[in-house]
């Protein structure tokens, strides 16, 4: 009688949704963010100091990317096995370390050094931090990766805009002040990592009360619908790419706008995202996830096609529709990758981070090399088709008809 009281208390403990716990790793995530979000931003000020063509920003690109997505998985399989919540401070460390070296970097190679490091810092940053919001979520996942999704796009909204008003007037050495963020995250770290570390013992002393839900899928159909939604964050990402890394050089060059101006229209387009987020994850909750990916990635396209014949305010109205509805759909699919395989959070986590990460340098890479071949307009043309491919969500089942 005393176990049964015993395991209901503990059961809902963890059913209980720890939202300072939430709020405070989507302020990480803020900050992880703000600092990854310094590189495209920085890009037209680097590209005239050292005249840099579009292929070498997609090298740049590229490179951050890779570095950013390899190590997720193979992060996230590790600490599936052993959970090293101190492991969130290393990354921060890593990323101001980039940062630092990219206000002093005076050629190409020292430039793409300090962003592979950023890169290394985000990727141990996303496996352990998404476990976080998992095991702080009480069971509202799709809310909790929602919250957490915030704080990350959030700051790579503000950060573009802090470039326009700090670096951008100013130069490149100006940067360097960025690492008071870094600082304030290893603070804000650690104290989740307390918090990460004694929630790991309660759980092993209380297994018997906390009970995973397993679909009823066959593992063909688990390998197919991962499959499909690694599909749907490739035509998500290598889309997005275009507007996060692109959309300042489509503004100077189709309405000849200056870079501060293109900054701030970008920072509406990444505001618009991190809103969009923010709505994502609850509506999974509510209405089921696959619906919430269906409508979020097809639900783009149509805005997406006519956003390359706009003029300057429709592309700006245009850019915030968009952010708005396809950012929704990252929570909804993480979350739904996690209910797939529900023992492997962190890898799970880290696949999907890294193959956004990687798509989006792949597709940066890609991009900035048709941008030199032919325009930065006709960019835009061809991967207005891409979001078209959230048709494939159809053949995903209804995890709630499943579980």
């Amino acid at each position: 009688m005393q176990n049964s009281i015993s395991d209901s208390g503990s059961s809902k403990i963890v059913q209980v949704t720890a939202y300072s716990v939430l709020f405070s790793i989507a302020s990480a995530h803020f900050i992880n963010d703000l600092l990854q979000s310094i590189i495209p931003s920085v890009y037209p000020l680097l590209k005239e100091k050292y005249a840099l063509s579009f292929v070498e920003i997609g090298m740049i690109t590229f490179t951050y990317q890779i570095m950013a997505s390899l190590l997720q998985p193979v992060v996230g399989a590790q600490t599936d096995k052993k959970p090293r919540p101190y492991s969130l401070i290393i990354g921060m460390i890593f990323s101001m370390t980039g940062i630092i070296s990219l206000a002093y970097a005076h050629h190409l190679s020292m430039i793409i050094l300090s962003v592979a490091m950023i890169g290394i810092g985000s990727s141990i940053f996303h496996p352990e931090a998404s476990r976080v919001a998992y095991l702080a979520s009480g069971g509202k996942r799709g809310l909790a990766q929602s919250i957490f999704q915030l704080g990350g796009n959030a700051g790579t909204a503000i950060g573009p805009l802090l470039v326009a008003l700090i670096v951008v007037p100013n130069g490149q050495q100006y940067i360097v002040w960025f690492f008071i963020f870094a600082i304030i995250g290893m603070l804000v770290l650690s104290r989740i990592a307390k918090w990460y570390q004694a929630h790991l013992k309660f759980r092993a002393k209380n297994k018997s009360a906390i009970h995973e839900h397993h679909p009823q899928l066959s593992k063909k159909q688990v390998k197919r619908s991962i499959a499909i939604l690694l599909v749907l964050i490739f035509s998500k990402y290598f889309y997005m790419v275009s507007l996060t890394n692109y959309f300042t050089f489509y503004l100077i060059e189709k309405f000849h706008v200056s870079i501060k101006e293109s900054q701030y229209h970008l920072f509406i387009f990444l505001a618009a995202i991190a809103l969009g987020t923010l709505l994502g994850g609850p509506l999974g909750d509510k209405f089921g996830r696959k619906y919430i990916i269906w409508l979020s990635i097809l639900g783009a396209a149509p805005f997406a096609l006519i956003l390359p014949y706009a003029d300057l305010f429709w592309t700006g109205v245009l850019s915030i529709i968009i952010g708005l509805i396809i950012s929704s759909a990252f929570p909804a699919i993480l979350v739904y990758a996690q209910e797939l395989l529900p023992g492997k959070i962190g890898m799970v986590s880290g696949l999907f981070y890294g193959f956004a990460f990687g798509i989006a340098g792949l597709g940066s890479a890609i991009l900035g090399y048709l941008a030199d071949q032919t325009s930065i307009e006709y960019v835009y043309e061809i991967v207005a088709f891409l979001p078209i491919i959230g048709i494939i969500t159809y053949f995903l089942p209804n995890l709630k008809e499943h579980s």
